[in-house]
């Protein structure tokens, strides 16, 4: 949800910014280059059927469910999809927001949150916000079998169009909530970038952090919006435009201290919050670049690999991961893609001793052991389930 304002802003000359220098990676383009228009469209019109998706109708549960189904589509497992339900004041209707889990290969318990809402208000919505969304299923789609180093979460809100409900309660509940508290390297919204029918949609505004309540995180916040312009001059054929963050799901976390940017349309269209906000009024070749524009950047965010090679390992064995390697006191457990919940865990050393055997039920995406007092060394860690035996070898400090 925006409203119209006298943007500032300039535009970017591509590749480099402020002494940070971004390199065209070919293996991103290549993924990139996997976004399909046909999913963008397809999926903008089946939002759009859906009709309006306000609290407590039965159009937003189908909502939910139809977004549920697509991460599932796509292989992201139940482990890695999980909900968060919550009512506010003034409202008896249970809200939800979905939250798909990618574990990332060397720091999983860091995450690159990218976020858009589902609710509309007037309408389908289907600018505000199913550009964001479809814009978001494509970037998951192609990002779920690629290892990257930090973890993502792909997070679709309830509740922007009522003041940011279901934003603001999942930074209180879960972000603040965790235990420690969750570590998040950066938040990406996307909200209304569908593009307007019959005008030139070559520019995209990348917006950064400019409150002063907090204003700690601005200049990082600045230094990760120059870098979301230039992966839009790498990764995608649209100009990119600066200006500033407001009135939407990112403030929640701007408002907790947290690194945020985003992108929006920058040509807006007069459609929003009205029963015209439909496919007929927006640009979906817009949209597509906008989402390719997405898919590179988050790719250069949560560090992907800069080439194909060791793709085939991290697919074959599920994306389980156990870290940290080296461990000392505990390890963790990431079920990647595994779409089981019991499994054996065991570690054994090089003289085929099993020195730990563990029965795990009821499993969640990440389990944490705690360790024995064990030599320092290498040891081959083995997670058995009913059909399948991962194994990874793994050093104890």
């Amino acid at each position: 949800m925006k409203k119209n304002l006298l943007q500032f802003s300039f535009l970017l000359l591509l590749s480099v910014t402020k002494g940070y220098s971004q390199e065209y990676i070919p293996y991103y383009a290549s993924v990139v280059e996997q976004c399909s228009q046909s999913n963008i469209t397809n999926n903008l019109t089946a939002y759009e059927s859906l009709g309006l998706k306000r609290r407590g109708t039965t159009s937003l549960q189908n909502t939910f469910n139809w977004l549920k189904t697509k991460y599932e589509s796509f292989g992201y497992t139940a482990s890695q999809i999980t909900e968060d339900s919550y009512t506010y004041t003034g409202s008896s209707a249970i809200c939800k927001n979905l939250i798909v889990t990618k574990v990332g290969t060397v720091y999983p318990n860091t995450y690159v949150i990218v976020c858009g809402h589902y609710d509309s208000i007037g309408g389908t919505g289907t600018n505000d916000n199913g550009s964001g969304l479809v814009s978001i299923l494509e970037t998951a789609r192609l990002l779920r079998t690629i290892p990257t180093e930090y973890s993502i979460k792909f997070i679709n809100f309830s509740g922007e169009e009522d003041g940011l409900k279901g934003s603001q309660h999942y930074v209180s509940a879960v972000v603040n909530g965790t235990s420690p508290k969750m570590d998040i390297r950066l938040v990406i919204n996307l909200d209304e970038v569908g593009g307007v029918a019959g005008l030139t949609n070559d520019t995209i505004t990348c917006e950064r952090d400019q409150n002063n309540n907090p204003s700690t995180n601005n200049a990082e916040s600045a230094s990760m919006t120059e870098q979301l312009m230039t992966c839009v001059g790498l990764y995608s054929p649209l100009n990119a435009e600066l200006s500033y963050a407001y009135a939407s799901d990112y403030m929640s976390f701007q408002s907790n201290n947290e690194i945020i940017t985003g992108l929006f349309e920058s040509n807006e269209t007069t459609h929003k919050h009205t029963n015209t906000d439909l496919l007929i009024y927006m640009d979906p070749v817009y949209n597509y670049n906008v989402a390719k524009a997405t898919i590179g950047a988050v790719m250069h965010f949560a560090v992907a690999p800069t080439s194909a090679l060791g793709n085939d390992q991290f697919q074959n064995e599920d994306q389980v991961n156990f870290f940290p390697s080296p461990a000392s006191s505990e390890l963790n457990i990431s079920l990647g893609s595994l779409n089981e919940t019991n499994y054996t865990f065991s570690l054994i050393d090089l003289q085929g001793k099993i020195v730990l055997n563990k029965q795990i039920e009821n499993a969640g995406l990440i389990e944490t052991l705690a360790l024995p007092a064990l030599s320092k060394g290498m040891y081959l860690a083995v997670l058995q389930t009913s059909g399948k035996r991962i194994t990874k070898k793994i050093i104890i400090e």
